[in-house]
């Protein structure tokens, strides 16, 4: 029995109808296609056709998924052409729901899943690959303990992985053929999981301490050796583990934790243009994190990283900074602390004076006696920032900076609209899900989203491109100020951040910024200036190359 031509089943060879009728002579394709011969063009008409016709977002995101197993150039293509439309459908919130499902609904393997219980097989997983040293600009993991807004999903969080290399791909033009999805499974808590007899990963609960650590540190040592040139990057980690990694780690590989560092250059990116606004420096700024996880402090940790450079010590800045947590305002002798958050814990002498509510200082209390002028919330505590919490804001400082960042809709602290209408028009905001202008006082208030796909994908493709050896606390700043840079927002009701309409432009400008900070950080390998045009003919694009010959 003949086989089906590698030309059809490889997704990054296979043209589909688009193959032309010499091509397929060649291919040995004759026969195996509609006659009719389609241009890359009226493939992405159609299947956009077709997308269309699904009603639901899940729905949308197996087709396309699908689409993407058996023809990447057309999956990209059409992603690109919609990239707006289809991000929440191929990543955040769509993907969530595909993830708890992915055992049931398991199609194609799209990934290397390593195993806890067989660290031995760590280099030969990544082997079958049949990948050289050059071969590889990215890596992207999850042990998938803490996914999006839904939790510990063991090796049904591999889309996470394979989908944050789609947003890097369309976003930034990083070539798909060099990319790599990783699953760590090292068990999980789920006892949906555990319960479910289509779970296909460890079914034991969550390994921990030192045989986790080892596990995680095979897996860092044997990926950079083996493509060296490759970027390290975390996604999803749990809180205890996710600073911790990249903080024992960050000094020996290239390694990058989305989770911490974008989106904390993210917000960077908001701070920065709601300064240009005040006049104000990052020494003048008192900061309040309203959701003390892993990403409010990772927020915490880049601004308080800009502070210093701002001529602060490491104490003065840490002094700049109120965490308020499940349990209120973070204090030093609060038992059990974890250690991302010791650093910024308030002296209990400092506050042995101040309200109590059931035994917690509130986030009124703090607002009141911190007197903050940047106030993030990553919480997921919907209406925490009251009308109160805003007044009490404006009284501490004219212009303040609120952005309460939790999604989606019904997990958000505040409604913008509410912030603008309490402040009077005088807060600048900025919001972690999309929302519409906010019309008040005959202004047009437009309100930038927080997204990190403004941020990631650029930096990830600056770090290749200068063959940067290490993520640098410069980098960051200077991805954070490139995406700032694409918005003027003096202009009352201007938006702090850009729009995610055109991400290929912000990811060139974002990657030129972060290939410069890493030669002038002493990390970059590859020498020479690299300007926006020369990122953007990089970009791999969505085009049919010539087929070789079978």
């Amino acid at each position: 029995m003949t086989a089906r031509p590698a030309a059809l089943t490889d997704p990054l060879r296979n043209r589909g109808t688009a193959f032309t009728l010499e091509e397929r002579a060649r291919l040995g394709l004759t026969g195996r296609l509609p006659a009719a011969v389609e241009t890359l063009d009226q493939q992405v008409a159609r299947a956009y056709g077709q997308l269309g016709r699904y009603e639901t977002a899940l729905e949308k995101y197996i087709y396309l998924d699908q689409l993407h197993d058996r023809n990447e150039v057309l999956y990209y293509r059409v992603l690109v052409d919609h990239l707006t439309e289809l991000l929440p459908v191929v990543y955040d919130p769509t993907v969530g729901e595909a993830i708890e499902k992915w055992s049931q609904d398991y199609r194609r393997s799209r990934a290397v899943y390593l195993s806890i219980d067989r660290p031995q097989d760590v280099r030969a997983s990544f082997e079958t690959l049949g990948l050289g040293p050059g071969d590889v600009d990215l890596i992207v993991c999850s042990d998938a303990q803490q996914i999006l807004g839904i939790g510990d999903w063991g090796v049904n969080g591999t889309d996470i992985s394979i989908g944050k290399l789609a947003v890097y791909t369309a976003a930034a033009g990083i070539d798909p053929a060099r990319v790599v999805a990783v699953n760590l499974d090292v068990g999980t808590d789920n006892e949906r999981l555990l319960d479910d007899p289509a779970y296909l990963g460890n079914r034991h609960a969550r390994v921990t301490g030192r045989r986790y650590d080892d596990f995680v540190a095979e897996y860092l040592a044997t990926a950079s050796d083996l493509f060296p040139r490759a970027l390290l990057h975390f996604e999803d980690f749990g809180p205890g583990n996710a600073r911790r990694i990249l903080v024992a780690n960050a000094a020996t590989y290239r390694i990058f934790n989305d989770d911490l560092q974008g989106t904390g250059a993210i917000v960077l990116a908001a701070v920065i243009s709601a300064l240009k606004v005040t006049g104000q420096s990052f020494a003048e700024q008192r900061l309040l994190v309203y959701g003390a996880g892993t990403a409010g402090t990772g927020m915490a940790d880049q601004i308080h990283a800009a502070m210093m450079r701002d001529g602060l010590s490491a104490q003065e800045a840490s002094d700049r900074v109120w965490l308020v947590d499940v349990d209120g305002l973070v204090i030093d002798d609060m038992s059990g602390l974890p250690d991302y958050q010791q650093v910024y814990a308030r002296r209990s002498a400092e506050v042995s004076d101040w309200e109590r509510r059931d035994g917690r200082i509130d986030l009124l209390t703090v607002v009141r006696r911190a007197r903050p002028t940047i106030l993030i919330g990553t919480s997921t505590d919907h209406g925490a920032f009251t009308r109160d919490v805003v007044e009490a804001m404006c009284d501490a400082t004219d212009r303040p900076v609120v952005l309460p960042l939790s999604n989606p809709t019904e997990r958000i602290e505040a409604q913008p609209s509410d912030v603008i209408a309490w402040s009077r028009g005088r807060a600048l905001v900025a919001a972690g899900i999309p929302v519409d202008p906010v019309l008040y006082g005959g202004t047009e208030f437009r309100i930038g989203q927080a997204n990190n796909a403004l941020l990631y994908p650029g930096l990830g493709l600056g770090v290749v491109l200068a063959g940067a050896s290490r993520v640098t606390d410069g980098m960051l700043r200077a991805a954070a100020e490139a995406v700032a840079g694409q918005v003027d927002p003096t202009t009352l009701g201007a938006s702090l951040l850009p729009p995610v309409d055109d991400l290929r432009a912000s990811s060139a400008l974002v990657a030129s910024a972060v290939a410069a900070a890493a030669a002038a950080d002493g990390v970059a390998t590859i020498t020479g200036d690299i300007s926006v045009r020369d990122v953007q003919d990089s970009m791999w694009k969505p085009v049919y190359p010539e087929p070789d010959a079978e």
